[in-house]
């Protein structure tokens, strides 16, 4: 198992423009300072030189910190041209994707207006647009390769003839469903139909009612595995609203169309774009517990579950304030009110169908995307995905925790939020699909009946 984990602001340049430009500020003000203080230093060395020779020597003490200013002067000047240029780049990767979006939808007067902001962009920071295109083009090179780094390894236990060409298409099937864009929902996108009946019933909780405080603890708390599908806990807190965190099961069956809404059949219909059961699964558990339309919701989800997720915060109904996903195979492009944390495994075949997600950072400030190499060695393991489950991904998110890193810290802030809960109810679901009656089967059609005297003649 790897312990390297990356973390950073998602999307193929991840940064954050205003924490960049504020830091770039910060270094120039300080590179004022020092300039300041370096003026000081040089007049008291030329002062010091005509001094008494008891004292001259200490022009040479001023000269050496006046040299150590001026470096430092030039090291804060150069980080405060190579942030601003950082956070240029990520102004023009963001025009370009919202160029897309507005190009796709058909808004050519919303075209036009990003076309002058490039231009504006490109004509300040000349460097930028060559640079965003690198660091794209970078991004798309990138992201398939853990998983087809390892392909061959792991052909080779069924195939050692044909392992070599494991890796090429392993990259190539990953860069096709990267060009489809089939992985990344955009901000519009909306479930239509209706998937068919499902029962759900409450069910006892198997843990206790607590607020978590580590995502390790959420992540040991998603259902799945025995009868229960859906998790909910409602959050009473001191100033009488109430808060509720949904956690959301993934596939528990590859058969298609069966009794289990969590199935193959629901997984296909979240990914291409239509409504399943154990999305109405997951509503009916919500309206069970008591959420109703513009409710405080945190959705968690693993997998299909993800993908489900991604959907209750697009178009639930509820004021969803944070998406965490384990191995999702989509990227939903949720809004500024949405904290986004994508947890994910580089190894997990599951993630790669989310083509790298999306060119741009999503959701709210402090949103973040965890990834890591959970099996980095390659073997006949890997055919039984281990990368994917839950096991793994809680064992991901324990290492977050223990990152330290800042950028968790929207995160940390929720924990802290819900344990300061008046109260917490927690109650499970199960969910079941109802099959249509089959078709009853065709009989045959009754003989005719002869009757005595048709029979007898005369």
């Amino acid at each position: 198992m790897s312990d390297d984990i990356d973390i950073r602001g998602g999307g193929a340049v991840a940064v954050d423009t205003v924490t960049l430009r504020h830091a770039a500020d910060g270094f120039a003000s300080l590179a004022a300072e020092l300039s300041e203080i370096a003026g000081v230093v040089r007049a008291a060395g030329s002062d010091l030189r005509t001094a008494p020779r008891s004292v001259a020597e200490l022009a040479y003490a001023a000269d050496t910190v006046r040299f150590a200013v001026d470096a430092a002067i030039d090291d804060a000047h150069a980080l405060t041209g190579a942030l601003r240029a950082a956070a240029a780049v990520y102004d023009v990767v963001e025009a370009r994707a919202e160029r897309a979006a507005a190009e796709a939808a058909g808004d050519l007067e919303l075209v036009a207006l990003i076309d002058a902001r490039l231009a504006a962009l490109r004509l300040a920071n000349p460097e930028a647009e060559g640079r965003a295109t690198l660091d794209m083009f970078g991004h798309w090179l990138r992201w398939p390769g853990e998983l087809a780094g390892q392909a061959s390894g792991a052909l080779w236990w069924l195939m050692p003839g044909f392992h070599s060409l494991a890796f090429p298409i392993a990259w190539a099937l990953q860069r096709m469903v990267g060009s489809v864009r089939a992985g990344t929902v955009p901000a519009t996108s909306r479930l239509p139909g209706r998937a068919g009946d499902v029962v759900v019933q409450p069910i006892a909780a198997r843990q206790p009612a607590t607020a978590p405080t580590s995502l390790a603890g959420i992540a040991r708390r998603m259902p799945g595995g025995g009868a229960a599908r859906v998790r909910v806990e409602r959050y009473t807190m001191r100033d009488g609203t109430r808060q509720f965190a949904v956690y959301i099961a993934g596939m528990q069956t590859m058969a298609p169309q069966t009794r289990e809404p969590f199935d193959m059949s629901s997984n296909v219909e979240l990914y291409t774009g239509d409504r399943s059961a154990s999305f109405d699964a997951t509503l009916s558990a919500l309206e069970q517990a008591g959420a109703e339309p513009g409710d405080v919701v945190h959705a968690i989800g693993h997998s299909q579950g993800a993908m489900i997720a991604a959907h209750v915060a697009l178009e639930g109904g509820f004021d969803t304030r944070t998406l965490v996903s384990f191995g999702s195979p989509v990227e939903a492009d949720l809004g500024a009110g949405t904290l986004s944390v994508n947890i994910r495994h580089t190894d997990d075949p599951v993630t790669a169908l989310a083509g790298g997600g999306h060119a741009q950072a999503v959701g709210a400030p402090g949103s973040f995307v965890a990834e890591r190499a959970a099996d980095p060695l390659p073997g006949p393991q890997d055919l039984r995905m281990p990368v994917h489950g839950m096991d793994a991904y809680t064992e991901t998110a324990r290492l977050i925790d223990a990152s330290g890193d800042a950028r968790v810290g929207a995160m940390r802030r929720l924990f802290d939020e819900l344990g300061a809960a008046a109260s917490v109810d927690v109650t499970e679901y199960s969910a079941t699909r109802i099959l249509p009656m089959p078709a009853p089967a065709p009989q045959p059609a009754p003989e005719p009946r002869v009757s005595p005297s048709a029979s007898g003649g005369g």
